[in-house]
């Protein structure tokens, strides 16, 4: 599951531990149904359920004042849950979620639009209670009916992501017009509950008569703590503080939501949205290109004292980023041509000469987290490959995956060498500096990339490429097209990123099972059809504890690493942030995210701001 993490002891979702079986003597009868303020994955929530506030927030934190952020590309809608359309950035701030994640643990979610949780005893369901009060920006009460419309339509309407990640959920029934229950197929999917809990509820009765399929720009109603002030179609979109939001004293809302305004410029790429940021255009910015974060930021603004920057250490797992193969062309079908195209991908050049010594390389799709494979298989994980066995590569088993590593000097020679040996066993060989196959078919494709500032890693990519007589290419388009061909499986090689959790899950079968692989839009964009993995990714989901998931997961990670579907790069385990000096902040970002949204503007450091910026 996105965000969370599956608890170790047996507890789950706050219900009492499995109960132990002894040989011969029956399970204890379970307990009633369980009224809960929080849900977690990890035993007890840290907070009680009398707390007033996150404990990273300021809760007197003043509201006021306006930041102005950036976005990327353009965008042509305002409904983010569809296929078609690009949608605006920062929609999350109109909407409530039935519950809301702390952002310091790695598996809680609190009561915000539902204040009480019920669990019954054989788990195959939960039940939300609406909070009174809660009610939309145009006075009318958020009801049951809304959330049974909600999940309705994004079933049937919305991105297939929500088809695999509800995929155990039978039946949602609004039994009161402030009670709502979903029904489970099985007692084992154990996140269930909180993946639901992360439903942001729409308004029926503003989509009656409106086709929830189509994007546009009507402004939607919401009932969050912003509405849409103003917009200027793919340029620039602002969102207005809601003053008599009705969830402004909840204890998930305390000392958050302080902007009276946020507006979001949108530039072509990086670069620009850089040089908007040193002209002052823009309140705040994450940088993640290394080389700008050592090289770039050496302006007046920043030597004056005017521009403060921090590294902010984050816990969060860090996933995968790397090349994806599109192994729907036959180019990319077999493995061992997979594994020669990483052969030749130079990371310790590119750190040390493009990236300034700053990144980790990446050796699994669960990175910084315990459920990256180690070493050889052994218990448990070990019991689920030794099922696959016969349909496995003899090396999942008995070899320790490892990236092929350079001496960073530019000259991967060996690699080149292996490179070749296992294009050639693969039926490609090299005619006049050309690799061809026996039909006499070039080996040539196309890497499809949504800016340019991965084109400093493409290009000398394609040149160790090149060495082997493979004739790659860049093509650059901005993002809302790359989204479309995305969604399309229209590439042949593209950049991808495998978000992971403290407790992955659900999501999984979006990824990598092939019910999705040619479903458009979904996430398993690699095109894996395999049903060794289909079973493994089953055995995550229904995991029925901490030991059961960290094996399923080590098992799927080296499955997939020995299959070469993916070239791993690199990660960094800390935000790099800039921003201009008109804010004040927490002592402390919480440890999951970067809080932006319990920042404030310090009246006194705007003005004094503003004062030496008309001085200088």
């Amino acid at each position: 599951m996105q965000r969370r993490t599956l608890l170790s002891s047996g507890l789950a979702l706050g219900l009492p531990a499995f109960p132990a079986l002894a040989q011969g003597t029956p399970a204890a009868a379970p307990a009633g149904p369980r009224r809960v303020h929080a849900l977690s994955l990890l035993g007890d929530p840290a907070l009680p359920a009398d707390f007033t506030h996150f404990p990273w927030v300021n809760p007197d934190a003043p509201k006021g004042g306006e930041i102005t952020l950036y976005a990327l590309g353009s965008f042509d809608s305002f409904n983010a849950y569809i296929l078609r359309g690009t949608t605006a950035v920062g929609m999350g701030n109109l909407y409530d979620t039935l519950l809301k994640e702390s952002a310091d643990e790695a598996s809680a979610e609190y009561g915000h639009l539902a204040g009480m949780v019920e669990l019954p005893a054989d788990r195959r369901g939960v039940t939300f209670e609406l909070r009174e009060g809660a009610r939309w920006h145009d006075g009318r009460p958020i009801t049951a009916e809304d959330v049974v419309w909600t999940f309705n339509a994004l079933r049937q309407h919305g991105r297939p992501f929500y088809r695999a990640y509800w995929a155990d959920v039978t039946e949602v029934v609004a039994e009161t017009p402030r009670r709502v229950t979903f029904r489970f197929s099985t007692e084992e999917n154990r996140e269930l509950a909180l993946i639901l809990g992360q439903l942001a509820v729409l308004p029926k009765h503003w989509w009656e008569g409106r086709d929830f399929s189509r994007p546009g720009l009507e402004v939607p109603l919401g009932s969050g703590p912003y509405r849409i002030e103003r917009f200027e179609a793919g340029r620039s979109v602002a969102y207005r503080r809601v003053a008599d939001y009705w969830g402004r004293d909840l204890p998930t809302m305390k000392g958050t939501a302080n902007f009276d305004l946020m507006r979001y410029e949108y530039y072509r790429d990086a670069t620009v949205s850089l040089e908007a940021f040193k002209a002052g255009s823009i309140d705040f910015r994450t940088e993640n290109v290394a080389r700008d974060w050592a090289t770039a930021y050496d302006f007046p603004a920043v030597r004056r004292g005017w521009v403060k920057r921090d590294e902010v250490r984050h816990e969060l797992p860090t996933g995968l980023q790397g090349f994806i193969m599109n192994e729907r062309r036959p180019l990319f079908q077999d493995r061992r041509v997979r594994e020669a195209l990483g052969l030749v991908f130079d990371f310790e050049w590119m750190n040390t000469n493009l990236f300034y010594g700053s990144y980790a390389r990446t050796t699994s799709y669960f990175s910084n987290s315990d459920f990256a494979a180690r070493g050889l298989p052994e218990g448990r994980e070990k019991e689920i490959l030794e099922r696959f066995r016969d349909k496995l590569p003899p090396e999942v088993l008995t070899r320790e995956f490892k990236v092929p590593v350079t001496d960073g000097s530019g000259n991967n020679r060996e690699g080149a060498r292996r490179a070749l040996d296992l294009l050639r066993e693969a039926g490609w060989t090299v005619k006049d500096r050309r690799l061809t196959n026996a039909q006499g078919q070039r080996f040539e494709f196309e890497i499809l990339l949504n800016g340019p500032t991965f084109e400093r890693v493409a290009l000398p990519y394609i040149q160790s490429l090149q060495r082997l007589g493979i004739e790659a290419r860049v093509r650059t388009v901005d993002p809302p097209q790359y989204q479309v061909r995305m969604d399309a499986f229209d590439y042949d090689m593209t950049v991808e990123v495998f978000g992971q959790s403290s407790s992955p899950g659900n999501e999984q079968r979006d990824y990598w099972t092939s019910a999705k692989a040619d479903e458009n839009g979904s996430r398993n964009t690699v095109g894996i059809k395999d049903p060794v993995v289909d079973e493994i990714v089953d055995t995550i989901v229904n995991a029925p504890d901490l030991p059961s998931l960290t094996a399923a997961c080590r098992a799927l990670d080296r499955v997939l690493l020995w299959g070469f579907h993916a070239i791993p790069q690199w990660h960094s385990r800390t935000f790099r942030l800039a921003w201009w000096d008109k804010f004040g902040r927490p002592e402390r970002a919480p440890k999951r995210a970067i809080g932006l949204d319990s920042w404030w503007v310090d009246a006194e450091k705007e003005r004094a701001l503003a004062e030496a910026r008309r001085a200088g």
